[in-house]
């Protein structure tokens, strides 16, 4: 199975260490994203709610630079650095897959880099 890493310069650059994104057997397997502002490399917002919003706009944007879009995810999982956190992402997540939503799983975040309260990652049809 041949696979084609995607990457755009209007999301957050991702370290050396792994791809944005890679396209592979008809998926497109987006990294996990935080709430980074692509350009200045710095934390958007201070709400769950926010970052949510941020981490969805940075995964959206590398969907699109692989020919997909967010009503095309199928998996998505998201960690929180509090749990706390869990009914406000909810709420934000809810404007975004207002419809068919993809599958999804949570877990804890065991760092927290520059105030990052999110991270998600996401898989979509190609």
């Amino acid at each position: 199975m041949e696979k084609e890493t995607v990457s755009t310069d209007s999301a957050p650059k991702p370290p050396a260490s792994y791809s944005q994104a890679v396209k592979a057997g008809g998926f497109v397997f987006v990294s996990g994203q935080g709430p980074f502002d692509p350009k200045t490399g710095e934390v958007v917002g201070t709400t769950i709610q926010e970052q949510t919003a941020q981490c969805l706009r940075n995964v959206e944007t590398i969907l699109r630079a692989a020919g997909s879009s967010l009503a095309q995810a199928v998996s998505a999982t998201f960690i929180l650095a509090e749990e706390a956190d869990f009914p406000g992402m909810n709420e934000e997540w809810g404007r975004w897959f207002r419809s068919n939503p993809p599958a999804r799983q949570g877990a804890k975040l065991p760092i927290r880099p520059k105030g990052m309260r999110i991270s998600i990652a996401l898989i979509a049809t190609a």
